[in-house]
């Protein structure tokens, strides 16, 4: 009866290996692009960098390739967890990029250099108070909450905590902004991005900084645990050439100036901050 069982474990386990799916290695080498609290919906978004995509298969002399835009980190998890190994690479804004790297190795292969991404900057701007001190203790409209210890840690400064404030959370990146404008609250927590957007918004010029955190590292280019070291060094060969030729005129329009090469030691202080 034991050696029966063994036959038919056997067998079981030759018609598991002849069904399985396909190795992922016939899957495209797979791209994301997680740019947190971001301006510009997906959709909007997904066609540049279908295009930014083709350019880098080409230069690194990919089979196929896709890429995948969103700004939440949660899509984005389950995105590396769909697809596994063949997510590859990315480009990945500074808090996401120091909360996931315990769930999800990367190392860092580049830096994103751009004008309006956001994330580089972080203000509380205000209608009626005049200094970060008139807003403690008041209701501060943001949607840079949802990793509470990124602000505590890297963008205050050691200024404020979110613990200062009644935090009043909102999903769209201009709410914030439109809250203080209606008087829904007192002060405002936001990036370059939304800072920019102020003289665009009906009531935005009444708005003014109280306080601003110092310039912190760009997004990231990574390299996820499914890239193996030459790949990771054969596309950070090609970044600096990605922006030019073909993906000038897309570069330009995503408000990407220059894909650059570099290393950890670029975020190294962001990461220190981090896990104090």
């Amino acid at each position: 009866m034991r050696q029966l069982a063994r036959f038919l474990g056997l067998i079981a386990l030759a018609l598991g290996m002849a069904i399985a799916p396909p190795s992922q290695a016939d899957d495209p080498v797979r791209i994301l692009v997680l740019r947190e609290n971001g301006i510009g919906s997906s959709a909007q978004i997904q066609p540049y960098l279908d295009k930014l995509v083709e350019v880098a298969k080409s230069k690194n002399g990919w089979a196929s390739a896709e890429g995948k835009y969103t700004t939440k980190r949660g899509t984005a998890s389950k995105y590396i967890e769909k697809n596994g190994s063949s997510v590859k690479f990315g480009m990945v804004s500074l808090g996401a990029f120091l909360g996931m790297r315990a769930s999800h190795p990367m190392t860092v292969v580049g830096t994103v250099e751009a004008a309006g991404l956001g994330g580089r900057r972080y203000y509380m701007v205000s209608k009626n108070k005049t200094d970060l001190a008139g807003c403690k203790g008041g209701n501060l409209a943001t949607n840079h909450a949802g990793d509470e210890k990124f602000i505590n840690k890297v963008v205050s400064g050691g200024d404020f905590i979110l613990g200062d404030f009644v935090v009043k959370e909102s999903k769209r990146p201009l709410q914030p902004i439109k809250a203080v404008i209606n008087d829904e609250a007192d002060c405002a927590l936001i990036d370059d991005a939304q800072y920019k957007e102020l003289s665009h918004i009906e009531g935005g010029a009444a708005l003014k900084s109280v306080w601003k955190s110092k310039e912190l590292p760009p997004m990231a280019v990574v390299a996820f645990s499914g890239a193996t070291e030459a790949e990771r060094a054969k596309f950070k060969s090609t970044l600096d050439s990605i922006c030019t030729g073909d993906g000038a005129d897309t570069c330009k329009k995503v408000g990407i100036q220059a894909l650059k090469a570099a290393d950890e030691s670029v975020y190294q202080s962001a990461i220190d901050a981090y896990g104090r």
